[in-house]
């Protein structure tokens, strides 16, 4: 089995992709970050995912992202409730975290350098109003093509190849993969703000899309929702 570094950060999407790379033959190194994010029950959910899905390296790395703020993530900003399709189609929201996923990709580089791993899968999606630009296939192949440049490895012929299985697809088709590959979506955590207990808001644009997933799918959420 070849090895591969999954960003997992304990959410739908990621829990969804790691059992995607999983199935695909690769021995997934898992990599999470606590970057300083106000929802650190994701964690908990990423170290439950792991053990969950079979992954015998998982790696949790801290950086510190409120040195910078700028998001309802990573600062006192309010995590948007309530908002309609509408509304979450419209601009980029301000749960963006500037730069993250080209902060996590570039651990996520030196990691596969480390552990001699030519694939890396993240769970980017640029379906259903995610708003985030660096979730889109161009950045993706950006990046991918500056990776490329930046290693010894690449420098010595192993391309690198960066994996977004879910690029394209709504929150129910990812659902339904998922379920096919046995995710438990239980001990999953995708809420912007959950309560003290690490329950779902049901009410920031994560929760809404991750419901509407659900609702697509034709199943109830079994996560729990305060």
């Amino acid at each position: 089995m070849k090895p591969a570094v999954v960003l997992l950060s304990g959410g739908l999407d990621s829990a969804t992709t790691l059992a995607i790379a999983k199935a695909q033959g690769f021995a997934p190194a898992a990599l999470t970050f606590r970057y300083g994010q106000r929802h650190a029950v994701e964690i908990d959910a990423a170290r439950r995912v792991a053990l969950a899905i079979g992954v015998a390296d998982h790696r949790i790395a801290d950086i510190d992202l409120r040195v910078f703020g700028g998001s309802a993530l990573t600062s006192d900003i309010a995590v948007p409730k309530g908002r309609d399709d509408a509304e979450m189609a419209a601009g980029i929201p301000v749960t963006y975290v500037p730069a993250r996923n080209t902060i996590m990709l570039s651990f996520a580089l030196a990691f596969a350098e480390v552990i001699g791993a030519d694939d890396i899968f993240v769970g980017v999606n640029a379906v259903d109003y995610s708003g985030y630009p660096d979730c889109r296939p161009d950045y993706i192949q950006a990046f991918e093509a500056m990776a490329n440049l930046a290693t010894k490895a690449a420098v010595e012929g192993r391309k690198l190849t960066l994996h977004t299985p879910l690029i394209t697809l709504t929150k129910g088709e990812i659902i339904r993969q998922g379920l096919a590959l046995g995710v438990d979506y239980a001990i999953t955590s995708t809420c912007y703000d959950p309560d003290p207990l690490g329950r779902a808001c049901g009410q920031c644009d994560s929760c809404k899309l991750r419901l509407k997933g659900f609702a697509e799918a034709g199943l109830r959420d079994p996560a729990p929702y305060a």
